[in-house]
């Protein structure tokens, strides 16, 4: 028999009905059958899966193998089992609940053929809400490195691999870890590999959120969940010696693994559990937690790790909680830098230096939105002219002499709908800063009420009412939302020829101020006006 291009390994554990779209998607992979070897190893499944593989198995003989084992708690010792059967000369692994783009194994195979690659990564995409990491799929690169690229935030095995390299270095999957076991073994074939390609244009693997969500890794705990994750850790740097590349696989690892441990539902944990957690993830951070890497974090992770290490848990909790109910901490503008007020800030009882909480390149329109809101509103009207007199919350202390409020006519993008606000890009024109502005200190301490009083053009405008914030050498435009507060009722204004002029929530709670004619000429007065000039305009030229 001629030795097939590639094996796909499938572990199966109760997957029905997910497993017979998988299964179907490898049988009609346009690469051929002739070419194509399917190892798919039940480990002890209760529901239909192993009928269903036997009845492939059955239908597709010489093409789909399957064996039988009792449960063995994960995807590891299937994998490695499979793994002692195959024959190709490049291996993939697919998850028993996803499925492949029909010309999936073809396309990697030709790739990885062509560039000579050890490891060929399919783009990959999520269904039914599962979350696929998207950035190293931009384009096409037949030679990435782990090293400054997005591959750490991809170590997922799905992966095609050349079966050589697996053999050469007796790459397997540590059985004793319920949770990330593919991780040591896609780092270490990444690390060993001479080339790691890239193929971005075409979607090779859809990766399925069941509906019971009983994926594995959604059902493992925080223990569990940092116990491997140790592993992964301990076994990485033994691959990687220490400095800028062990850097740049582990800031997937403490922005994830490790920050995943200390989110909204750490403070429901129990005491005991909530202690260990944090004592696990400071013997990583005694380790592994250098200052490049942390300064590489957004500071929301960066402080929650800095508080589990320093066995801060009070402060750990009342910032997961506070942020969870009220949103962002304010920051405070000092220097020309920004922190952000988390707990435990200029503690003198913990004495966390201020660069934890300083914000570093990142942009941060989520937490200038959240704390961002109208205190009131009014209209000022002398004579013909007229203004609204505005007061807006922004959670911002310290140098806020440049901020400002301003009205905006141009809609903003809609990218900026979920975190509620944006970066302004270099280069892009602000809205004209115009009639008169002050400051003074929120009652609480915690922010700044920007106070502005601008005057209104009798026109017809739709004006979007924006906080303006420089922070940390960046320029924010925030909308304002009006969060129930009362506005002020539509007004008549100017007498000649009057306007009217509203102040309204826009369906995004964000508030507008409105200006039009009160009246407008009828259609047909203008359809007929126009006609006449045009009649006038032709005798007037002949």
């Amino acid at each position: 028999m001629t030795r097939p291009d590639v094996t796909v390994v499938v572990a199966v554990y109760n997957t029905m009905p997910y497993l017979t779209e998988c299964l179907n998607s490898l049988v009609k992979q346009s690469i051929g059958r002739d070419r194509l070897e399917v190892v798919a190893v039940d480990d002890g499944s209760t529901d239909d899966s192993g009928r269903e593989l036997d009845r492939f198995a059955e239908r597709y003989p010489g093409v789909v193998k399957v064996i039988h084992q009792a449960n063995s708690g994960g995807p590891a010792a299937p994998s490695n089992r499979a793994l002692e059967l195959a024959t190709g000369r490049y291996v993939y692994f697919v998850g028993s609940d996803d499925h492949l783009g029909r010309e999936a194994l073809e396309r990697m195979v030709d790739y990885a053929d062509r560039h000579e690659s050890d490891v060929v990564i399919g783009k990959m995409v999520g269904t039914n809400g599962r979350y696929v990491h998207q950035a190293l799929f931009r384009h096409n690169d037949p030679d990435v490195s782990l090293y400054d690229s997005a591959l750490p935030f991809t170590l997922a095995n799905t992966k095609l691999f050349r079966r050589d390299l697996v053999e050469q270095y007796k790459l397997r999957f540590p059985e004793d870890l319920p949770v990330g076991s593919d991780q040591p073994f896609t780092i270490e074939a990444c690390v060993r590999a001479r080339k790691v390609s890239v193929l971005a244009d075409y979607t090779c693997y859809y990766a399925v959120k069941r509906g019971d969500s009983s994926n594995i890794t959604y059902r493992a705990d925080h223990l569990s969940r940092l116990r491997c994750t140790a592993r992964i850790m301990e076994h990485a740097a033994e691959l990687i010696e220490a400095g800028p590349k062990r850097d740049a696989v582990f800031v997937r690892h403490f922005t994830w693994e490790l920050a995943k441990l200390v989110q909204d539902d750490f403070p429901s944990l129990d005491a005991t559990t909530r202690a260990e957690v944090c004592a696990g993830i400071a013997e990583l951070a005694d380790a592994y937690f250098t200052e490049t890497l942390r300064d590489s974090m957004d500071v929301k992770r960066r402080v929650r790790i800095a508080l589990a290490q320093r066995g801060a848990l009070d402060h750990l909790v009342r910032a997961i909680e506070d942020e969870a109910a009220h949103g962002s901490p304010p920051l405070l503008l000092e220097d020309g830098r920004a922190y952000v007020r988390y707990p435990g800030f200029r503690d003198p009882a913990l004495g966390l230096p201020d660069r934890l909480f300083e914000v570093i390149g990142e942009a941060v329109p989520r937490q200038l939105a959240d704390g961002t809101r109208l205190v009131s509103a009014t209209w000022e009207q002398t004579g013909e002219d007229l203004a609204v007199s505005l007061a807006v919350r922004v959670p911002v202390t310290g140098e806020t002499d440049t901020a400002t409020v301003r009205l905006a006519a141009k809609a903003l993008p809609k990218s900026t709908d979920k975190p509620g606000g944006r970066r302004v890009p270099v280069g892009v024109e602000l809205p004209a800063r115009t009639g008169e502005s002050s400051q003074e200190p929120a009652p609480d301490g915690t922010g700044t009420h920007l106070l502005a009083r601008i005057p209104l053009q009798p026109a017809r405008a739709k004006l979007g009412v924006r906080a303006y914030l420089d922070v940390a050498g960046s320029t924010y435009e925030i909308p304002v939302k009006t969060q129930g507060v009362p506005l002020p009722l539509a007004r008549r204004w100017r007498e000649k020829v009057p306007y009217r002029v509203s102040a309204t929530a826009n369906a995004k709670g964000r508030l507008v101020i409105t200006t039009a004619p009160l009246w407008e000429p009828s259609p047909g007065v203008s359809l007929r006006l126009r006609r006449v000039l045009s009649r006038v305009k032709r005798k007037l030229t002949r």
